[in-house]
């Protein structure tokens, strides 16, 4: 579980920065490519021996999802992982993953396009308005996205990630602090923005106002100095990614 938890760490550290960098093509210009976990699976694909690699981030991130799953049933080893609250979040955390590991296994399979839905997030939503109460729900799913969003901008803050790192070398500690906060505020802003969008389609009751995460992202770039603030948000996703990196590597336990 230890060698797959770390495998998969590698694995998602792969995805946050290939986002980062397709962001970053954004910001400068491009209109083609998808800031998104299917356009970073199709970058990866387009590399030397791009199918391996997929299904090598697939078979991580399914481990990644077993470990969550672990943690949620046995209870973490980081401080109070035995609380609900704490397995709470590694159920949450299982959910998220498994959904990104099958899309990078049946794209990797050919019989998927590498997105994390099957539909885009206005398709989606649109089926939850039709269900009963499905405006309240849209809504309050939002919230809870723009919720996450500032809980993961402030535990960075606070540099909670610290809680589920280890030793670490006095001369890297630093650094991977710095990997830690910047990654985790542009986390959290990109959330948090992806979710004031589904809380505005609640309010308008008009689906099309859902953004998914490219489309977040170059919403950014349309804000007062929007290339920039998209290009500063792309980087803190990269630098997300190699912070996981330095998870895999000195995680605890």
């Amino acid at each position: 579980m230890t060698v797959a938890a770390r495998w998969g760490l590698v694995a998602y550290g792969v995805i946050y920065l290939l986002i980062g960098l397709l962001a970053l093509r954004v910001a400068f210009g491009d209109r083609e490519g998808r800031a998104d976990s299917g356009g970073a699976l199709r970058e990866l694909a387009q590399q030397p021996f791009g199918n391996f690699l997929v299904w090598a981030v697939g078979a991580g991130l399914a481990g990644l999802a077993l470990w969550r799953l672990s943690e949620a049933v046995l209870g973490a080893a980081r401080p109070k992982g035995h609380t609900p609250k704490e397995r709470l979040r590694s159920a949450a955390r299982f959910a998220v993953l498994a959904v990104l590991a099958a899309s990078a296994i049946t794209f990797a399979a050919g019989t998927g396009s590498g997105g994390t839905a099957g539909d885009r997030p206005e398709d989606l939503t649109s089926r939850v308005f039709e269900l009963p109460a499905g405006r309240w729900l849209v809504g309050a799913l939002g919230l809870v996205v723009v919720a996450v969003g500032v809980w993961s901008g402030v535990r960075a803050l606070r540099y909670k990630f610290r809680e589920e790192l280890g030793p670490v070398p006095a001369r890297l500690r630093r650094a991977v602090d710095v990997l830690g906060v910047a990654g985790g505020l542009a986390r959290g802003l990109v959330f948090a923005v992806a979710g004031g969008f589904v809380v505005l389609a609640a309010v308008r009751y008009d689906p099309d106002e859902t953004k998914g995460l490219d489309e977040s992202l170059r919403t950014l770039a349309t804000a007062p100095a929007g290339p920039w603030l998209l290009a500063a948000v792309a980087t803190g996703l990269a630098l997300y990614g190699l912070f996981l990196f330095a998870l895999a590597r000195w995680h605890k336990g």
